[in-house]
Parts: structure tokens; sequence; C-alpha cells
């Protein structure tokens, strides 16, 4: 069964850790949870602290000047201005230094109700796991005045190695045609809906931050993250009226080398043959304080399965459906999202291959979020998550075939530099957190569902995190 799992998480774009049993790294719950804050009393002394202006991503607050609560809710989610400071290109000024660097750290506690046989992940333990999950250098900003970028490059504490992560580099150009207002440009970037500027889609939805510790269920739509790093996107897209937003994109699979050179393992993915496209429309009426978002999107890929020729390509077509709704005023926000993916799956290269029992599949994926912050200091967010479609025991390697998984997330997060970081320390930003994932279903069942009597509820993860940015 392991064995078939790591098939899917490199098939469907799931990351599936090895469990296979191991010595690993074993600490006391006490010392985790001492270590994971231990910063915060410095972040406590430094809250105290007078203030100045700041943004979530350091580097284009010093570009801009502006502070935080302009382009952010609670970071990262942006609000109707950091939305159109992407679409413009991150080419906005007005700030008094432009150094394009910025750095994040995210040290972290994970804790399943019952613990994982053989470990969470090599090096770890098999529970009550602290952590330093993510450090990412950034850089990026304006570069001309039509001509900005955002790039991240991440060493994972947990797969204990550095790679290129998150980037897009765009060109913005704004025009009056025939009387309407345009804002166009073109957007190159490596992860389908990396470029996207609202938080609905799959890069930049809820949970902003999850455990890389916790289990994770073995199914996923392929748009959910399977060509994520792996792939170069070329993408023009259109503003128009400041309403309506149009895009067409085509993703290309990166070479086995250059993904190798860029820090990404190219065995762990299958590869698009040929042009992948992708495109999106939404509507974005903002009238006062509220803020409306309705929208699809979708993309086709033709796709190698583990890059195993001979027998063809599988193919996967995507369409979602989305909506945003924010209330935005001085001290109460609150933003409803919704998601819903379809996936139709032709599978006749994979079954020739015996990684697939069926030709045809289809999957669903499902989540419904609701944030409310007060004062843009504390955040408190639930959302409920499913995942469901058409039985395949090979493919998913689930005990009864089943792809089913359904739960709920909780968190509430304490972010005290919205307003302005310490005066000392402008650039400083900081989110702490509290989230806890419940789930009812997980591969396909309740109760038993890995045929040696654990249950979905096993899987249900505490997770405490400080994320750090300056």
């Amino acid at each position: 069964m392991i064995a078939s799992l790591r098939w899917v998480g490199a098939l469907v774009g799931t990351t599936w850790r090895d469990v296979s049993p191991r010595a690993g790294i074993r600490r006391s719950p006490l010392v985790m949870l001492t270590a994971l804050i231990a910063s915060l009393p410095a972040v406590a002394l430094i809250v105290g602290l007078p203030t100045r202006p700041l943004v979530a991503l350091p580097l284009y607050a010093r570009q801009t000047g502006q502070p935080c609560a302009a382009c952010h809710t609670a970071f990262p989610e942006l609000t109707p201005f950091g939305r159109r400071f992407k679409l413009g290109g991150y080419t906005m000024g007005g700030g008094d230094s432009s150094l394009p660097i910025a750095v994040m750290l995210q040290p972290t506690f994970t804790r399943t109700e019952v613990g994982q046989p053989g470990g969470a992940a090599p090096h770890f333990g098999p529970n009550n796991n602290f952590a330093m999950q993510e450090v990412s250098l950034f850089t990026g900003g304006r570069i001309t005045d039509n001509i900005g970028a955002f790039v991240q490059g991440t060493y994972s504490g947990i797969d204990r190695r550095f790679a290129v992560d998150n980037t897009d580099i765009r060109f913005a150009h704004s025009a009056k045609v025939e009387g309407h207002d345009l804002l166009w440009g073109l957007t190159l970037h490596n992860n389908p809906t990396v470029q996207d500027v609202w938080n609905t889609t799959p890069v930049w939805r809820f949970p902003f931050i999850s455990s890389d510790l916790a289990p994770a269920p073995a199914a996923s739509t392929f748009i959910e993250g399977a060509f994520s790093q792996r792939v170069v996107g070329l993408g023009s897209y259109a503003l128009i009226d400041d309403l309506l937003y149009l895009e067409l994109s085509g993703y290309r699979t990166l070479s086995k080398h250059t993904q190798l050179a860029l820090g990404t393992d190219p065995s762990e993915g299958s590869a698009i043959d040929g042009v992948a496209p992708y495109w999106r429309i939404a509507l974005e009426p903002n009238f006062g304080k509220h803020s409306l978002q309705v929208g699809a999107f979708g993309m086709h890929s033709d796709v190698v399965p583990l890059r195993m020729r001979g027998a063809g390509t599988d193919s996967f077509t995507d369409f979602g459906l989305d909506s945003q709704y924010q209330y935005i005023d001085d001290v109460h926000t609150f933003t409803l999202r919704s998601a819903l993916i379809q996936e139709d799956r032709n599978l006749r290269a994979s079954e020739v291959l015996g990684l697939a029992d069926n030709t045809r599949n289809n999957l669903q994926s499902l989540r419904i979020s609701a944030s409310y912050i007060y004062d843009s200091t504390w955040s408190i967010t639930g959302e409920r998550f499913k995942i469901s479609g058409s039985p395949d025991a090979t493919l998913y390697g689930t005990a009864n075939g089943s792809p089913n998984s359904s739960g709920w997330t909780a968190e509430l997060a304490y972010l005290p530099f919205m307003r302005g970081g310490p005066s000392f320390w402008p650039w400083l930003n900081a989110r702490v957190g509290l989230q806890y994932t419940f789930y009812d279903k997980f591969n396909g069942a309740s109760t038993n569902f890995d045929g040696n009597g654990r249950n979905a509820h096993n899987n249900n993860t505490l997770f405490l995190y400080t994320w750090l940015m300056f």
C-alpha cells in the first residue's frame, strides 16, 4: 500500500511522506512547545514599542511606503487594493527604500490525535514534532516602470533541501480604450494559480499555512498542486473598468535537468505533453466597504504518467467555480470564500501501465471558509473541506479504493504588526497561529480507513506556528 500511495502522490500531486519504520528523532512534547513559543515573549515585548507602517512582504513595504492593511486584511489575504497592486506588476512606488530583499521564518509544532507509525517524516518522530518548516528568501518588486516580480526561494526544514519556490514576473500597462479603463499585462510564473489575485484558488487559499508533518488525504485534483514549481507558465491578462478580469495562460513542464537545478525532484511528478492551457474569468464589483467576486477557471493537461512513455498520455480537465465576498472597515473585516473544482480524468495510459484500475475517473474538491478580523490584529477562520470521486484502488492505494476525505479546519491568529512594526525594526511582520483540523472521513472511510484499525479522527491535527517576515 505504501508503494501505491507514493505513486498516487506523484500522479495526482498530493505530497505523501514515507511512513516506513525508521529510528526517527523523538522529542518530549514539553520541549516541542517550549521551543515553539520561545520567541513569543520577544514578540510580545516588541508589540509594546512605537511602530511604523509596513506591508506583509517587507520589500514591497520599502518600495511603496504603504501600511500593511492597505494590501492585506490579514496577511497573506489581499484587499481590493492589494489585488490591483499585484495586477499592476508589483511596480507602484512611493516609499523611501527599494532594497529588494525579504526573509521569512516559520517555526512550527505539530501534534496528531494518534502518532504516525514509523514517524511523520524522515528525521521526525511519530508525534509532537517541532520543525523550522520553512525559511524563505524573497526578491522582486519594481524592476522598471512596467516590469516587476515576486520571487521566492525556500529551504524546507522537513525535506532538508532548498528550491526555487513560487515565482511571478509581470509586465503591466494601463491604457484607455474607447472610453474604457484597461489594465493589461503578461505573467511568467511556475505554478498554476500563483498568478491569481483572489484567495479562493489553490495556491493562495485558506489555510494559508498548514503542517507539512500532518497526514494528508491521498487524492487531490491536478490543479491543486501537481505542477507546482515543475512548469513554466506564460499568460496574458486584462482588467477592464476595474470590474472584469480575463486571463489565458499556457504551461510546459520543465526539463529534468532544469528541475534538478532549481531544487525540485523530477521523479516525484508527471510531465505535461505539449502545452496545458489555463483560463480565468472573474467579475469583482466594489461598492463602498464591500467587494464581491464571482468567477470561473479551468485547465486541460495531457500528461505522461511518471514520465513513463510508450503507453500514450492521460488527460485531466479541471473546471472551477469560485466566489469571494469582503467587508472591510477600520475595525471589522469579514471574508467569505468558496471554490468548487470538478476534474474529469481519462487514465488510458495509467491503466495500460498498471497504475490505475479505471480508464475514466472523476474527482471533486469543495472548500468553503469564513474569516473575521478584529482591528487588523486578531483573525478567526473556519473552513469546511471535502474531496470526493470515483473509487480506484490501484490509483489511490486506499483500503476500499475510495478517494473521499472531508473535515473542518479552525484557526485563531494574532497579527501584532499589521498597523506598523517596531520603530527600531519597521519592516518586521508576524503572524502567530493556533490551527486545528478535524477529519470526519479520511481516504474513503470514517473508521479503519487503512485496514489496520486507524480511524479518520486519529489524524486530527493541532498545529501551532509563528510566521515571521522581515
